[in-house]
């Protein structure tokens, strides 16, 4: 199979992967900014921000990016939250760091590294990235050299291959319950450290192919740390976002 039918087909295997995970756990949704970020040409991005608990402008902050699967797709600015952004909202992490979250939501029918009719030629990423570097840049001091990408399912899918296609953007990622082709992880790609997330029984994406990432970031010279799951099936998402550790280890990581 070709690396390109190879991506394809891993796509659709995460199209409706995440509707089948429980959610998380009740908390404050409005502890999250509801917001549209709108491009020059008008293209429309529905995302949530969650600031830092005390921000002072006197200051930078990290920014955390967070995608997420499928099930989270849509414009209703709200389905994302379910799939692991409320979890961030635990005191020991707020209160031991002090750091943006970002989380956008992908069009319906789309995927994050793919054009979309309602988006022209634009991948729904490209608005991420308008709203990285512009938009919140002018409105919050953000560190530019501590910005961070995670997702899950088909949103690690699209971790591993932003990391590989914008080398050097992003300081550190967490791509968690997800795979990729791993023959197409670079030197300059694999500068940027990982830790990746998975449970050994997914039945939706192989554990396999987090396995072959995590070899092939480091026979690149990459740092990639790996913690994998027994007995969690496509929800190791669920436990990820609870390590302490990886909070401590993501704010460590800083761009050059």
């Amino acid at each position: 199979m070709s690396r390109a039918l190879h991506a394809f087909a891993y796509l659709l295997l995460v199209v409706g992967a995440m509707s089948r995970c429980g959610n998380a756990p009740a908390a404050d949704t409005n502890a999250f900014l509801f917001r549209i970020h709108s491009n020059a040409p008008g293209r429309l991005l529905p995302y949530r921000l969650l600031p830092p608990t005390h921000y002072d402008a006197g200051r930078a902050y990290p920014i955390i990016v967070y995608l997420h699967g499928a099930a989270g797709r849509g414009s209703d600015n709200l389905k994302p939250l379910d799939w692991g952004p409320l979890l961030f909202l635990d005191p020991a992490v707020r209160e031991g760091h002090d750091f943006f979250l970002l989380v956008p939501q992908c069009p319906r029918g789309a995927g994050w590294n793919g054009a979309t009719a309602a988006l022209g030629d634009l991948e729904p990423l490209d608005l991420v990235f308008d709203l990285l570097t512009n938009s919140l840049a002018k409105e919050f001091r953000i560190d530019s050299k501590r910005r961070y990408l995670t997702g899950v399912s088909m949103g690690g899918h699209a971790v591993w291959t932003t990391l590989i296609r914008r080398p050097g953007f992003f300081a550190a990622g967490v791509p968690v319950c997800s795979g990729g082709d791993s023959g197409t992880v670079t030197r300059a790609a694999a500068k940027c450290p990982v830790w990746a997330f998975h449970s050994d029984d997914d039945p939706l994406v192989s554990v396999q192919l987090a396995r072959d990432l995590v070899k092939a970031w480091r026979a690149h010279g990459g740092v990639a740390k790996y913690t994998e799951y027994t007995g969690l099936k496509h929800g190791s998402w669920k436990k990820a976002y609870t390590e302490r550790e990886l909070f401590d280890w993501l704010f460590q990581q800083h761009t050059p």
